[in-house]
């Protein structure tokens, strides 16, 4: 059973006219009888009676034809979503950012994109690249940026670095600037308390190795917090934090952004997905804007305006 032969037995059932049929599906009147002897041969009964040029559905066609209709309005129904899906009219993503990323790049991003495709829902799931790693991995993410580089046990995954970005100093704009001649070394946070991250978090893991890498350990004032939270706790001048730069220009005046003295600290954020599967045609379109943005890496205050390493 073929949907042609269906469209062209609802055809005639609503002609009653095996020639009438014909021209309104655009095909030959013999073609058309031929299809339609075919379908009744593949279900064993007589779908029309053909007495005395009157054409009459018999009992098996009037039991036939609501499901043929039906049939083929899904089949029509099928088409169009999967016409709205290629055109970008529906469909959804889901995006993996670790939060820095979620407060500093995506709102821009994601602006841009509802502007341009409005009927794409956008799911969006913060977490720390291990654990977005592990979603991408069974399935659960289209789309994730992370901070390279990437876990050991990684699974099979494509990257692209999208930007490199320096980390800064936040601290209350009320009280003296942290640090000596306008910045920062690794080596003066021994004397600072900090705000840090909670467990699993990329900055908490970078800003730990590198106290680590000057010989101590950093004291922690308040720990556990997500990106907003550590943001406050600065602000109530509970302690000094390492942000990557694009949250600290967008962090207000009330916080204090110092650089870190020469050679810093880095990271890069790259865009990755599965090797083994295409992302979605709507996931492929937000990678597509991600990467052809021209996202600048954010520079450090005496650098001037540079552009992104990659």
């Amino acid at each position: 059973m073929h949907f042609q032969q269906l469209a062209y037995f609802v055809a005639v059932a609503e002609a009653r006219h095996f020639t009438r049929a014909a021209e309104e599906v655009h095909v030959s009147q013999p073609s058309l009888s031929q299809q339609i002897k075919a379908l009744e041969n593949e279900l064993g009964a007589e779908l029309f009676s053909r007495a005395r040029g009157n054409i009459a559905l018999t009992d098996a066609g009037e039991a036939l034809l609501p499901l043929a209709r039906r049939i083929l309005a899904d089949a029509d129904t099928a088409r169009h979503e999967v016409q709205e899906l290629v055109q970008l009219r529906r469909g959804r993503v889901r995006l993996g950012a670790t939060p820095s990323v979620c407060t500093g790049l995506l709102p821009d991003v994601l602006r841009a994109f509802h502007g341009a495709h409005p009927g794409i829902q956008l799911l969006i799931e913060e977490g720390g690249s291990h654990d977005l790693v592990r979603q991408l991995a069974r399935g659960a993410l289209d789309l994730a940026l992370l901070v390279l580089p990437l876990p050991a046990a990684s699974p099979a995954l494509t990257t692209v670095e999208l930007l490199h970005e320096d980390l800064v100093v936040v601290s209350p704009a009320g009280r003296p600037a942290p640090g000596r001649k306008g910045s920062v070394h690794v080596a003066d946070l021994e004397n600072e308390p900090l705000v840090m991250f909670r467990h699993g978090y990329d900055l908490r893991e970078l800003t730990v190795a590198a106290c680590r890498a000057e010989g101590f350990e950093p004291s922690f004032t308040v720990e556990g917090g997500e990106m907003d939270a550590v943001l406050g706790f600065v602000r109530a001048g509970l302690g000094i934090a390492v942000v990557p730069r694009m949250v600290a220009v967008r962090a207000g005046q009330d916080l204090r952004t110092t650089p870190l003295a020469s050679p810093g600290l880095r990271r890069t954020i790259a865009l990755a997905h599965r090797s083994d599967v295409e992302p979605p045609r709507a996931a492929r379109e937000l990678q597509r804007m991600l990467l052809g943005s021209g996202h600048p890496a954010v520079p450090s205050a005496a650098d001037g305006p540079r552009p992104a390493d990659g």
